[in-house]
This record gives structure tokens, sequence and C-alpha cells, in this order.
């Protein structure tokens, strides 16, 4: 119910005045019945300004630190997520994984949109990088299309580590949904799931027209930061 609440009379009006946005394919997404849409993470706006253009409701993963910050701050923003029905996942480790790979299905079992990001995490410098497995997973578990979607604009309104987006107009494109069908009962062949979500990868890429790295954006940035650790000059005690 507060999901409603906040896509027709709290937050969606204001999302929609203010960015503004432009909207490619939205006949892409069907009207009824389980269907992933796969997009790039470019933003923390991305949670509100996908489902804002969307007439049927989306259920994203998203992660669990969502769910358990500190203080006042981190109880309200844990909240909300709850209240606009989305679902905490643990992203340490494989155990984590199949926990959040249960938790899709369950939506995708109760006939609904499922929003996930393949990349794992947002984008840390406006890069589209590899997609992990387990949106191939549940694609083919499920038999369920994939839609893939392009944020495109978010980056620059809200960065990693800006807190108060700028106010400029996206653009959100969903193109074509993927039928899988032909790797049916093929979800534990390493090869077939890399296949499915390269091509996931590849479409979001045709979208969004980003620059992409063959490498997971996790192991980047903590390679980048490790690097700039080490370029730091010693302390002199």
């Amino acid at each position: 119910m507060f999901y409603y609440v906040l896509k027709y009379v709290l937050l969606g009006p204001v999302l929609r005045l203010l960015f503004r946005p432009r909207t490619e394919g939205l006949e892409h997404i069907p009207q009824h019945g389980p269907a992933i849409v796969a997009g790039n993470h470019l933003s923390f706006s991305d949670h509100f300004l996908m489902p804002a253009v969307l007439k049927r409701r989306i259920t994203f993963l998203a992660k669990r630190e969502y769910f358990t910050g500190p203080g006042l701050k981190g109880r309200l923003t844990a909240a909300f997520f709850r209240s606009a029905g989305q679902i905490p996942v643990d992203r340490s480790g494989k155990e984590a994984g199949q926990a959040a790979i249960r938790e899709g299905l369950g939506v995708l079992a109760k006939g609904e949109l499922l929003g996930i990001y393949p990349e794992g995490t947002r984008s840390h410098d406006g890069r589209l990088y590899k997609g992990k497995v387990g949106v191939a997973v549940m694609a083919l578990k499920a038999g369920v299309p994939v839609i893939p979607c392009a944020m495109v604009g978010t980056f620059e309104i809200q960065p990693p580590g800006q807190v108060v987006p700028r106010i400029k107009r996206v653009t959100i494109r969903f193109g074509e949904p993927l039928d899988f069908s032909r790797f049916a009962g093929l979800e534990d062949e390493k090869a077939v799931l890399r296949a499915v979500t390269d091509e996931i990868m590849y479409s979001v890429l045709a979208l969004s027209g980003q620059e992409y790295v063959d490498e997971y954006a996790a192991t980047v940035k903590a390679r980048e930061t490790g690097q700039q650790g080490r370029r730091l000059p010693r302390l002199r005690h």
C-alpha cells in the first residue's frame, strides 16, 4: 500500500516534476506476469527514478546496508526501503548470493516485476562493468524474460558520494525483452550463465552508450582505492 502512496502521491510526482525523465521503450514492459528488469547502476537516484516511470510495481533487491545503517538516519532509511517493498540482500559470500537468488525467485513466482543491477554495485566512474551471473540463474530457473534498462544522466545528477542530486533531466530506456528459453534446464552450467549474463550486459550497453569494462566493478574500485592509498605520503612522527 505504502508503495503506491510513494509512487502516486508523495515521491513520484515530485521526481517527475523535477527531473522530467524521458522514457523510451516502455512498451517492452509486460503488462502482466513475471519479468526481470536488469539495468545499469549509476546513482542512488536509480532506485526511485525507474519505478517512478513504470505503471507496474517493481521490487528491487537492495543491498543490506540500506537496512542496517546506524542512528536516526539509518532507521528512517530502513523503514523507507521496507515500506517500499524492497528486499535486503547480503552481498558477502556465496551463501549470501544464493539467498538473494531465492528472494528474487520468490518475487517472480508471485508474477511480479523484479529489478536487479547485475553489476552488483554502483559504478564509481560512470562506466559499465561486468555482470554477475545471479541474474542469469534467476532468468533460467524462473523461465522469465529479461528487459534490459539503461539509466542515462543519473551519474551526472548524483554520482557516488553526493547526497543531494542536481536538478537535471534524465533518460530511461528499456530494450526489447530477451528470451533465454533455449537454455532451459542449463542453469547449473557456468559457461551458459556467463553467456546469458554477457548478452544482458551488452544489451544494456547498447542502450546506455557507456564505456564497457570486462571486470567486476567492486574489483576495479578496490584496486584503484588501494593504489591511491599507496600513493599517499607517509607521515613523519
